[in-house]
């Protein structure tokens, strides 16, 4: 492994770190207002200039060489949806999986994999971080989903899309979904990734696939993909925040 940096991205996503972990000890019941969260809110805008200004958004994440790959890269949250539908396609190898995009798009379309392998592709080895303290190098590769916006063709007025997962987080069966704007959408390192190390993507990370969007922490990076929908606002989407995470109170944009 290359030596430890202390790059502006490593001092954020240790000091997210400790922020969390602050709320999980000894805030719950204040991390459960609604004033609170309230309150937060122009702190939270405030943090998305601040991180504009210290890196513009087209900026790369940093990528490594193969001599930096973890040992293993660490499964986080679900590691294998008991959802039936996933279950099902799991069994047949997902040969039969479609990814169904649509939403504000002229072209709505259902993907096979192979159809996602046959789009432009990109590989890379970069840095999940995690929101609770840990990070992992690991190489990918996926479609580039630049390439599947330009086969769908979002209308003007699309401004976000929102994923759809696979995996549910309670006993109310409310299920994983995430956001990203357009700008996201179309940097050159955000895939749709169907392979980690040179192997097709395990369960327990996510397969057949998932979201890597790499100047964003790892919640952002949802696993489990099942449908993607490009939209307006998500005001009437799950809680109206723009993520599972983000309806319990974890800020939108989570960059680093």
């Amino acid at each position: 492994m290359t030596p430890v940096r202390f790059s502006r991205r490593h001092v954020l996503v240790r000091a997210l770190a400790l922020g969390a972990t602050a709320l999980v000890a000894g805030c719950d019941r204040l991390s459960r207002s609604e004033w609170f969260f309230q309150w937060l809110q122009p702190a939270e805008k405030l943090s998305q200039v601040t991180q504009h200004l210290l890196a513009p958004r087209a900026s790369m994440a940093q990528e490594f060489s193969a001599a930096d790959l973890s040992p293993t890269f660490r499964s986080n949250g679900s590691s294998n949806p008991s959802n039936p539908i996933y279950q099902a396609l799991a069994l047949n190898h997902f040969s039969e999986y479609r990814l169904k995009v649509s939403g504000l798009v002229e072209n709505p379309t259902a993907f096979s994999l192979a159809d996602l392998r046959s789009l432009p592709s990109r590989t890379q080895i970069t840095r999940h971080d995690c929101v609770e303290g840990w990070s992992a190098i690991g190489k990918w590769k996926g479609a580039r989903l630049s390439a599947l916006l330009e086969h769908v063709r979002p209308k003007p007025e699309a401004r976000f899309l929102v994923l759809y997962c696979a995996d549910s987080m309670d006993e109310a069966g409310n299920q994983y979904y995430e956001s990203i704007d357009m700008e996201d959408a179309r940097h050159s390192q955000t895939l749709l990734a169907y392979e980690l190390n040179d192997q097709t993507l395990p369960v327990a990370n996510g397969a057949p696939l998932r979201l890597r969007v790499e100047r964003q922490l790892g919640y952002k990076m949802a696993k489990y993909l099942m449908a993607i929908e490009l939209v307006d606002n998500f005001e009437k989407i799950g809680g109206g925040k723009g993520g599972y995470w983000e309806d319990q109170g974890y800020e939108w944009y989570a960059g680093i």
